[in-house]
């Protein structure tokens, strides 16, 4: 897919797939814009030890820099129900308020119904969101894994319906990452 542009005032930045050489200025990305509290959040606890969905980990870079990321997630949004978690969404300070977050929504958003998925979910600014269509209404049946501002706990439809009536706990689903596998017991091994 060819990568997205965006014209900003002091920059041309392109978005681009995420690539495994851009892991180290993500993280430093992350860390500047959450802190280490980023890891004690409910969501991370759906993506801990996942891959995110295929081909919506993306990054936009201005020349060489890494200036944004955003990632989307397999999960399912109560039983049996396919969906995806926005998340984190990531802009370095001084390229805030250009628009660059706008831009990598959307073109995440793009890529995710392009791909058959039906469902986003996300935890965020109610307001910030609501111009992309995530509602709170799409969650009033689903509980995350841990405590969340309920006014914060968003979902966006890409198919009619693909929320209706959805209830129960949001699960982590998908690849898990290589480090993440643990190789059976030698008890396991023997009973198998």
């Amino acid at each position: 897919m060819a990568p997205a542009s965006l014209t900003a005032p002091r920059a041309c930045v392109q978005i681009f797939d995420e690539a495994p050489d851009d892991v180290a200025a993500r993280e430093a990305l992350l860390d500047a814009a959450f802190g280490p509290a980023r890891f004690l959040k409910t969501c991370e606890r759906l993506r801990e030890g996942r891959m995110p969905a295929r081909g919506l980990a993306l990054v936009a870079r201005d020349g060489e820099r890494l200036v944004a990321t955003m990632r989307m997630w397999p999960i399912f949004a109560g039983a049996g129900r396919p969906a995806l978690l926005l998340g984190p969404l990531a802009v370095a300070r001084d390229y805030r308020s250009l628009g660059l977050g706008a831009a990598m929504i959307e073109e995440g958003l793009c890529r995710a119904a392009a791909r058959n998925h039906r469902a986003v979910l996300l935890v965020g600014d109610a307001p910030y969101y609501a111009r992309f269509g995530f509602e709170g209404r799409f969650t009033d049946g689903l509980v995350m894994p841990g405590p969340v501002e309920r006014e914060r706990f968003l979902g966006l439809e890409l198919s009619k319906g693909a929320l209706e009536g959805a209830e129960g706990r949001v699960f982590g689903a998908g690849a898990r990452e290589p480090s993440a596998v643990r190789p059976a017991s030698p008890e396991l091994a023997r009973a198998a």
